[in-house]
């Protein structure tokens, strides 16, 4: 659990640090055709280069470290849900300037605009839950230290 608490911390650390926590950054980023602040690049790029190292490594291994076992994506885990939530994501992201996890973050702030954003995104999240029919997935099954993975 101590490795869980310091990557969350890290993680929101390297959030606020970086300006993710601000829309008007990410509005910014966004606006290419106007005032565009690029400096968000370098945020990505550093998440990107972090990821492909955990991630390489994490195949290397012939035993998981953290994990109960590891499972890779396929082709068809890609579909219209994927590229349609996406969209969606990217869509509600440019209107507010916000992510899942900035979000979180920011919440400390107690700025309204987040806290609205923070329970519409709770909305949404038990809302789909609620329409579409999640009682197969058991996370008790496939549990890991970064959540869970579903298998069949």
């Amino acid at each position: 659990m101590a490795l869980v608490f310091l990557s969350g911390t890290l993680f929101a650390l390297g959030l606020g640090v970086s300006g993710m926590t601000q829309p008007e950054k990410i509005s910014s980023f966004l606006n290419i055709a106007g005032n565009w602040d690029p400096s968000l690049i370098l945020v990505m790029l550093g998440a990107s280069a972090t990821y492909l190292l955990g991630y390489s490594a994490m195949f290397r291994r012939s035993v998981p470290v953290l994990f109960l076992h590891l499972v890779r994506a396929n082709r068809e885990d890609l579909g219209l849900s994927l590229v349609g939530g996406s969209a969606l994501f990217g869509v509600g992201w440019g209107m507010i300037g916000f992510c899942p996890g900035p979000a979180l973050v920011a919440l400390v702030t107690g700025y309204p605009p987040v806290i609205v954003f923070v329970l519409s995104m709770a909305v949404g999240m038990f809302g789909y839950n609620a329409l579409f029919d999640r009682s197969s997935i058991n996370p008790r099954k496939d549990e890991t230290l970064a959540g869970y993975i579903i298998t069949d």
